[in-house]
């Protein structure tokens, strides 16, 4: 893979940050034609995509360094300054909070926020995933004799890394699951944004886009290399399930209002 684009004397380009940055102007992009179309203001749309870049990657570092405790009492800066070691629920969870704080402060109702930004956030996901698969940065799966596998041979996280890494030679041809995770996240993004404009209750996408996300990612699970943590599945996929099982529980919940929303 190619972890850095190129290099002009001591400045170096990462294929990493280059497609987060795609990522997050995407997002911005599409949040500002959704505030836009609710008679907010568009501008704001830079802050909140801010607010949940940098929540989000504190929360998937801090839940990281929770869930790696040993390691972090034993070396904390190297674990705090690895490129190794986000994860995607945490990220989510100091994503929501971040953008929450924003959207109080500017007036917007946190449902109707919710569902700006739910499709943004399902393909700023999938880009991200896309920088993933360039860098090589250890989301690769299981060993595979597919025909897409990939040998991660140039990897920014060796085979071996001390926290994320697979015990795998270079070489070894794996599922490409960052490739698999970004196919997904175009069906969920292809799925909620025609739902915008059908008058469905506030909360009605955002619950929609748990739901997509939560079994997205718990089938892809089956290909990535994670521990086992309960009955036969990772942590990962207990917290898909508890996504799915909310946003299933509060689709059911709007079911009575889902054509009385007004305002878009």
């Amino acid at each position: 893979m190619y972890p850095i684009l190129f290099q002009i004397g001591p400045f170096t380009v990462y294929s990493f940050g280059t497609l987060m940055a795609v990522a997050a102007l995407s997002a911005g992009w599409l949040v500002a034609l959704e505030l836009k179309r609710y008679r907010f203001d568009p501008e704001m749309a830079p802050t909140i995509i801010f607010a949940a870049a940098i929540g989000g990657l504190a929360g998937a570092r801090l839940l990281f360094v929770f869930e790696e405790w040993d390691h972090f009492i034993r070396s904390p800066w190297d674990l705090i300054f690895s490129g190794a070691g986000f994860t995607w629920y945490g990220g989510m969870l100091g994503g929501a909070l971040a953008v929450t704080w924003v959207v109080r402060r500017k007036g917007i109702p946190w449902f109707r926020a919710a569902d700006i930004a739910s499709p943004a956030l399902a393909i700023a996901y999938g880009i991200g995933r896309i920088g993933c698969h360039v860098a090589g940065d250890g989301d690769w799966g299981t060993v595979t004799d597919l025909p897409w596998g990939v040998a991660y041979t140039n990897a920014v996280i060796g085979w071996v890394h001390p926290y994320t890494g697979v015990p795998y030679p270079p070489g070894v041809r794996v599922h490409p699951t960052s490739i698999y995770e970004f196919v997904q996240s175009v069906i969920i993004f292809g799925i909620l944004w025609p739902l915008r404009k059908k008058g469905y209750a506030d909360g009605t996408i955002f619950w929609a886009y748990l739901i997509l996300s939560g079994l997205a990612r718990f089938v892809v699970e089956f290909w990535r290399v994670n521990p086992i943590v309960g009955l036969g599945m990772t942590e990962a996929q207990w917290f898909s399930g508890i996504l799915i099982a909310l946003g299933m529980w509060q689709m059911f919940r709007l079911r009575p209002r889902f054509a009385f929303r007004t305002g878009g």
